[in-house]
């Protein structure tokens, strides 16, 4: 395997965070305070995966980014080093066209952790890269094999009487989490010809990636995640599951 100083992990930290209204017209979504300590959730993941070892971070940044710059610099406040990748309106957009971005200006190594800078989870991010490697896989997906529904669900007989409800269930079904491990290689053939420089990275590129031939695995994770990424998801966090993150 790799050596864990070789590979950078690249968060999506670029979003105009428009479920976050009308907060996100003053700081960017990654930027949010969580937990007793109210640090930015941002600084959150860095500091979880800082502790596992990882100390080279790529930030793709646009909205607001000058906010994200004065607040991290270039890491060493918190122990690490941060580059940045920004949406200069150069046609490269959407999660999609930032990693492509960043990987055509040599921002990327071989190997990169893409983190999606709305999510944490306690993931054993060594354990994930010795999966990734044992599989050979060209991308991996950090998958959960649960997910509460946000909504009620009905289940109706034949004549559309509700004869079942449930509030918000926890359903069987494997979700991706916003988590995975990416071969900078895969970037190298014909995606911009085919998908533009505008593309969603988990709605565009993984279907492209698996149509195209490449090995793309799911990692079962079942430990605790959490989705900020809107403002009702964020007024239901639990703050004491935050206290993991900022030990």
């Amino acid at each position: 395997m790799s050596s864990i100083s070789n590979i950078k992990v690249a968060i999506l930290a670029g979003g105009v965070g428009s479920r976050f209204h009308p907060y996100t017209e003053i700081i960017p979504k990654p930027m949010i305070p969580l937990g007793k300590c109210e640090k930015p959730v941002l600084e959150l993941i860095v500091s979880w995966l800082k502790k596992q070892g990882f100390r080279n971070y790529v930030f793709l940044v646009g909205y607001r980014w000058k906010y994200i710059f004065n607040y991290f610099g270039d890491g060493s406040r918190l122990g690490v080093k941060i580059e940045y990748s920004l949406d200069e309106g150069d046609g490269y957009r959407n999660t999609g066209g930032a990693l492509l971005k960043a990987y055509k200006s040599g921002l990327l190594s071989d190997t990169v952790i893409v983190w999606y800078g709305d999510i944490l989870a306690t993931i054993d991010t060594k354990e994930l890269l010795e999966y990734h490697f044992k599989k050979r896989a060209d991308i991996t997906l950090v998958v959960a094999q649960s997910y509460k529904v946000p909504v009620g669900v009905a289940k109706l007989n034949e004549n559309y009487r509700v004869v079942e409800f449930s509030e918000k269930p926890q359903i069987q079904i494997s979700v991706t989490i916003g988590v995975g491990v990416v071969n900078t290689r895969v970037f190298e053939h014909r995606v911009e010809e085919e998908l533009g420089k505008n593309f969603d990275f988990m709605g565009d590129f993984i279907p492209w990636s698996i149509k195209a031939g490449y090995s793309v695995y799911g990692y079962i994770y079942n430990d605790m995640w959490i989705d900020v990424g809107s403002l009702e998801r964020y007024k239901k966090v639990n703050m004491e599951d935050i206290a993991v993150f900022e030990q």
